[in-house]
């Protein structure tokens, strides 16, 4: 069972707008997740173990299906999986396409006795597979980046314990991917900095502000 509260909404994200990186099209969105995923997974941040992406139909738009694909050990590069994709198309929908998907597995993080926790969707990857062109977005939805907890409380253990590794994480995304990612935008949880969490301002007894009541 998950130890961490989720935000319904992005604590932070990073987008990177990849027209000029390759064809659009689902082979090399899922060449590009497998190159994003290799980086996070390098820092124990996202071990690949499905994908999820919602079907749209010309004419119709969302047709309101959404498919979960187990990739049950099949690396996102592996060229079968493009077919694996194409075949869990919805059969009342032999037209429909996918124009994005989510790439979803499980992380580390390291808790306040130093000791390391696997959870499920620590980090949120999302490509962007329509014929505009291929795009990419990092986001997460925990406290354990920044110096606050949700309560508000200071925990500079844990935000030092964890946000180090995002941080290089993006800085190893810069080149491969040709340029700094353009921030997210700001929620009720937070907001992105080039290399991880804005830290918001502190109260008089040095908490950050408490937004349990939107979890």
């Amino acid at each position: 069972m998950s130890t961490l509260s989720r935000a319904p909404r992005e604590r932070a994200s990073w987008f990177w707008d990849l027209y000029d990186f390759d064809a659009p099209g689902l082979e090399p969105a899922l060449s590009l997740a497998a190159r994003l995923s290799e980086v996070l997974a390098r820092h124990e941040l996202l071990a690949p173990v499905r994908l999820e992406y919602l079907w749209t139909a010309e004419g119709v738009g969302s047709t309101g299906i959404t498919t979960t694909l187990d990739l049950a050990g099949t690396p996102l590069a592996d060229p079968t999986l493009p077919g694996r994709v194409r075949g869990s198309r919805p059969a009342a929908h032999p037209g429909a396409e996918i124009t994005d998907f989510n790439v979803l597995g499980s992380g580390t993080w390291i808790d306040g006795e130093d000791r390391s926790r696997t959870e499920y969707r620590l980090v949120d990857l999302s490509i962007n597979t329509a014929p505009i062109g291929l795009s990419a977005e990092l986001s997460v939805h925990h406290d354990i980046w920044g110096r606050y907890d949700f309560s508000g409380r200071p925990h500079p253990e844990i935000q030092q314990r964890n946000a180090p590794r995002p941080a290089a994480a993006l800085r190893d995304l810069t080149d491969p991917l040709g340029g700094l990612p353009e921030l997210g935008e700001r929620t009720y949880f937070g907001m992105a900095t080039v290399d991880g969490v804005a830290e918001p301002e502190a109260d008089e007894n040095g908490w950050g502000p408490d937004v349990t009541g939107w979890l």
